[in-house]
């Protein structure tokens, strides 16, 4: 699941071109990681609460890895920050990956990948938008308000057309709390990245999933923290897969190739994950897509990419409205 970026000056060293094979390749990856969770339900003897806390736990490991190895060169410089702001920062982000991450798992559980895929990643950017002009200021404008009143009629269609027969109303509740933890993750990116005080995204990550690894501990250990002994191998191998791929290696290349793109092209190729997880669903787990849901899912996406053309629309026209300095 993606995050939001912050340009900075050390960013012009990636090229475009491979900007977008990065955040392709992450967005496919992300579409995934709900089908892993549905395969580890199969067998594992793991509920979502233990299987987000084996994830934190893995991509927490794995980007200490990374960082200690990473190049002091390959240091993104942003302004400094006051550690208290720091700390609150931090603290904010990994409440919000908590939230995010286990509540969609919960959803996977509870209404199939394709579903909770698509309401998680449909209402996210709405939510976005509506507190980013309530809270910020940031103008809708027509064809974001439209896109908004699109995506949450889509919404509607996706529960209520479907009859009950398919998607559950719990799973469509979780999939919109996970997408909360999302919009409130971007939104703190967001206002900090104003004043160039984001911090170094690899650090954000790694810090958010040490605390969502604690945060879930409790929890986790309640629900049950080790898998069953029986095909152990393979639990092992489904989650070394989701801590790597779709996790450490997925939000590494995001990070690195969305400073190079422009905000809304990130927000449209992020659609892959949905489609993703909706070919997985139907072609490997056997989910049924009915008529509503289809269609209910169309509508949504159509409307997201509505609103990724807005803000690209929107900057567009916050810079050439920019007096030029010099």
């Amino acid at each position: 699941m993606s995050l939001t970026h912050v340009h900075t000056p050390a960013d012009a060293a990636l090229s475009t071109n491979r900007g977008l094979i990065y955040v392709v390749f992450a967005a496919t990856a992300w579409g995934t990681a709900g089908a892993a969770a549905a395969l580890l339900y199969d067998g594992s003897g793991l509920g979502p609460l233990s299987l987000t806390f084996w994830r934190a736990v893995g991509g927490f490991l794995l980007l200490l890895a990374v960082r200690a190895v990473r190049p002091a060169a390959a240091v993104r410089v942003v302004r400094a920050e006051p550690r208290r702001r720091k700390a609150v920062r931090i603290l904010v982000t990994g409440a919000g990956l908590t939230l995010f991450q286990a509540a969609y798992f919960c959803a996977v559980k509870s209404t199939g990948l394709a579903v909770a895929t698509v309401v998680t990643l449909g209402s996210g950017p709405v939510l976005i938008a509506v507190v980013a002009r309530l809270a910020m200021g940031e103008r809708l404008g027509r064809g974001g308000t439209a896109a908004v009143a699109g995506a949450l009629g889509g919404l509607a269609v996706l529960v209520l057309g479907d009859g009950g027969t398919g998607v559950r109303p719990l799973g469509v509740l979780l999939a919109v709390l996970s997408a909360t933890g999302y919009a409130a993750i971007t939104l703190l990116t967001r206002w900090l990245g104003r004043t160039g005080s984001a911090g170094d995204p690899l650090d954000t990550s790694l810090w958010s999933f040490g605390i969502c690894a604690v945060a879930l501990l409790p929890a986790a250990w309640a629900e049950g923290l080790l898998p069953q002994a029986a095909g152990l191998g393979r639990t092992v191998l489904l989650l070394c897969y989701l801590a790597s791929v779709p996790t450490a290696a997925a939000y590494g290349l995001y990070f690195a190739g969305a400073a190079v793109l422009r905000a809304a092209t990130v927000s449209v190729i992020a659609l892959i994950e949905p489609v993703s997880a909706a070919v997985i669903a139907v072609a490997l787990l056997g989910e049924h897509l009915t008529a509503a849901t289809v269609t209910g899912t169309v509508i949504l996406l159509v409307a997201v990419t509505g609103l990724g053309l807005e803000e690209a629309r929107s900057a567009s026209a916050a810079r050439r409205a920019a007096p030029v300095v010099g």
